[in-house]
């Protein structure tokens, strides 16, 4: 569980490294979807391994697999891979590190933690309200959940293109509707139809992920990328794992709860980034006209 979080900075320093601006959302939504096609196919092949030959025999021969695996992917990355990053800043605390992330980047981590609380209030519940309050099977569950994955596959590609051409911010800030959107659109769903429109909206979550990526490489310096992704994280899921409790205690209370106040967070942490980022909109605009109102 640990290595996504142990690999998370330097797959960031690794895109920014070698990708110019104008690619990086795109290589973002690649490595997604390459991240997501494993997570698809390895539950089925485990579970034939294990009908084949039983649970003992099918979980050793995963493991071997699994070792194998890591051990070829070791020998590619100390094959081909070629550092390219300049020198780093060598002796920087943690304090020294947060003083010097850029200013664009706290903003979008205040937001991003906000929007992230809206996701960690009903994540664990979404299943128990579809199969006990919703009374679903765990079938209908089990397609749900690959009608979300197949639809954040589907427009990672597209949307990364037009990231990568336009500014980043307004797809960030659809991210963050669509994080407030989906437990309104689960909580007051009254048909399957709805239902499966919450998952779809679910999957819609992803549309600003690889632009939220390549932004936070953009911002971060070029010496330090590594360390300024591992910062932004760290604080991340530091303010954002008391979510899972809170929902757990608005849980106890009515079951359609934590939805409704994860909606509320969400439309806080959407309304938070429209606003600082109409401000950095006007203040680069400001920037570029002289005090006499020519353009520079």
């Amino acid at each position: 569980m640990a290595w996504s979080s142990l690999t998370l900075p330097a797959v960031f320093a690794i895109i920014g490294d070698n990708l110019p601006e104008t690619q990086r959302a795109i290589g973002f939504g690649v490595q997604s979807i390459l991240k997501r096609v494993p997570i698809m196919l390895a539950p089925p092949l485990g579970g034939a391994l294990i009908a084949a030959a039983g649970f003992v025999g099918g979980m050793q021969i995963g493991l071997a697999i699994t070792i194998v695996l890591a051990l070829v992917a070791m020998g590619i990355v100390l094959r081909y891979y070629i550092e390219k990053a300049p020198a780093g800043l060598d002796g920087m605390d943690f304090r020294e590190i947060w003083r010097r992330l850029d200013p664009s980047l706290k903003r979008l981590l205040v937001a991003d933690c906000l929007a992230r609380w809206a996701e960690g209030i009903p994540k664990v519940f979404i299943v128990l309200y579809v199969m006990n309050v919703l009374q679903l099977g765990a079938f209908d569950f089990g397609w749900l959940t690959s009608a979300q994955m197949l639809t954040a596959m589907l427009i990672y590609i597209p949307i990364a293109k037009l990231a990568d051409r336009l500014n980043r911010k307004p797809f960030v800030l659809l991210t963050f509707v669509f994080f407030a959107l989906f437990p309104l659109v689960l909580a007051t769903a009254t048909s399957l139809a709805w239902v499966t429109a919450a998952f779809v909206i679910a999957g819609l979550r992803e549309v600003g992920e690889p632009a939220r990526k390549a932004l936070i490489v953009d911002l971060a310096h070029a010496t330090a990328r590594g360390r300024a992704v591992g910062m932004y994280y760290l604080v991340r899921g530091l303010v954002v794992f008391p979510a899972s409790l809170v929902g757990g205690w608005l849980w106890t209370i009515n079951a359609q709860l934590p939805f409704y106040v994860a909606f509320g967070v969400g439309v806080i942490a959407a309304l938070t980034y429209a606003a600082w980022s109409a401000r950095e909109e006007i203040q680069c605009t400001t920037k570029d006209v002289l005090p006499g109102g020519d353009e520079q």
